[in-house]
């Protein structure tokens, strides 16, 4: 009697937990865009498009995709908290009129959308894009090709490999950023380069108050195992040391 009222109850579960999950999955076929296959990419972009223009602030979501994120500027004046001066700062987020916020917050959303459109292998290729606009191009590069030969491709990464280099009062996560991304872009074509010379590079490029703490990086991390992530983090560790060497030199 009991195991037949256990049975019952079981059974009654399993049906409820079904009913929610087809409820859950008709609510997810309504709200996310089409999965992307390669044999339907032109029918996809017109999908994605349809779909984002119907989201509520279409438009500006469109615009992300476009022209890509909303710009804080690197100055604004604005009135000093009592009203009677007037100051200059970076432009911040609460800057920002409720139209403007708007604009800013839409890339968030874009990425997202365009993000769920994705099947894994192609979002393992573009995860470490960050705004719609280069998500949106990438994706395009990947389904269609471009008028560069591998080759040619290949070439123009190792130009930009060649030349890369730290910008004057950059800091250590933009700089680690760029570096990564092109690896990246290098490894998506099977460039062939040896660890030694990416960590090499990642090291003896950047601006010189970091130069004490590379050479104690070299000494401490074998550059032949090494990743850069871990070079990173160990730099990161000393950025606020080299950016008092930067002002002493100043």
């Amino acid at each position: 009697m009991i195991r037949n009222i256990i049975y019952t109850k079981t059974i009654q579960s399993i049906h409820q937990w079904l009913q929610w999950y087809r409820t859950l999955l008709q609510l997810v076929l309504k709200t996310v865009p089409q999965c992307l296959k390669k044999s339907i990419y032109d029918s996809w972009k017109t999908q994605i498009w349809i779909y984002v223009k119907g989201k509520e602030n279409g438009e500006m979501l469109l615009d992300s995709i476009n022209k890509g994120p909303f710009q804080l500027k690197a100055e604004i004046t604005v009135p000093s908290a009592d009203g009677t001066t007037k100051e200059k700062h970076a432009q911040i987020v609460d800057d920002l009129f409720p139209k403007e916020k708007l604009r800013y917050d839409s890339d968030i959303k874009a990425v997202n959308i365009l993000l769920l459109g994705l099947p894994v292998d192609i979002y393992t290729l573009i995860s470490h894009y960050q705004t719609a606009k280069e998500i949106w191009n990438r994706v395009k590069e990947l389904m269609e090709g471009t008028k560069m030969t591998l080759q040619e491709h290949e070439s123009k990464l190792y130009d930009e490999f060649v030349r890369f280099k730290s910008e004057p009062r950059e800091s250590i996560h933009s700089y680690y950023f760029r570096y990564a991304k092109l690896i990246n872009d290098m490894n998506i074509i099977k460039t062939s380069m040896s660890k030694m010379k990416i960590n090499s590079k990642f090291v003896n490029h950047l601006q010189p108050e970091w130069s004490r703490f590379v050479t104690t990086a070299k000494q401490v991390r074998d550059l032949h195992v090494v990743n850069i992530n871990q070079l990173y983090a160990f730099l990161k560790h000393n950025e606020k040391d080299a950016k008092e060497v930067r002002e002493m030199r100043q």
